[in-house]
């Protein structure tokens, strides 16, 4: 953006080009929701998105509702763990879902499904699994989930973001200080006042 003679900002007509894509919003959102999880070790979040690109369910790994983070154990080791417990991510973007069904959508999650969340996305007709890392490919399980997601004819498929950072800066975008077109009465005259 320039200035015009008079000091006023030039107002660009034309869109902005370093927007992120919409795999990249989606993928970002799954990262943004594991930054919800206590999982001392591994944070999941998962996006489903509908075939119009509306975001329609959300989820992080973390204990059922009603059973306090503080009172179940976050281990991996021992007769106790985790895993006994915890919601992984798909599962609870599945269960909250916003809307009635979720045929032909597609999900997006920081880590490859394991089985039993396989049988989750197959169940609720999700028909695309997009997944960043597939660091446990030569486990039991993530094999059975490949197994069914082809039998069931669910597509995945890793994706390599263009950017390896995206970073949320609140500070980022000034609303006070931008322009805006046609300008606001009342901006003006506060304008004219100082």
């Amino acid at each position: 953006m320039g200035e015009i003679s008079n000091g006023t900002p030039e107002i660009s007509h034309s869109k902005r080009l370093d927007y992120i894509s919409w795999h990249e919003y989606f993928m970002a959102t799954a990262f943004l929701a594991a930054k919800r999880s206590k999982d001392p070790v591994t944070q999941v979040g998962a996006c489903i998105v509908s075939d119009e690109n509306k975001i329609v369910g959300i989820g992080y790994n973390g204990m059922p509702i009603g059973c306090h983070d503080d009172h179940f154990p976050w281990g991996k080791e021992g007769h106790e763990t985790k895993h006994l417990y915890v919601c992984h991510a798909e599962m609870n973007a599945i269960v909250n879902k916003n809307c009635t069904t979720l045929n032909k959508c597609r999900m997006y999650v920081a880590l490859f499904p394991c089985n039993e969340c396989a049988k989750f996305i197959i169940q609720s007709g999700i028909r695309e699994v997009i997944y960043m890392s597939d660091k446990y490919a030569q486990k039991c399980s993530t094999i059975a989930s490949k197994k069914m997601f082809d039998a069931a004819g669910v597509e995945y498929w890793q994706y390599t973001p263009m950017n390896r950072r995206l970073v949320i800066d609140f500070s980022e975008i000034d609303w006070n200080s931008m322009q805006q077109v046609p300008t606001s009465p009342l901006k003006d005259l506060k304008l004219q006042e100082s």
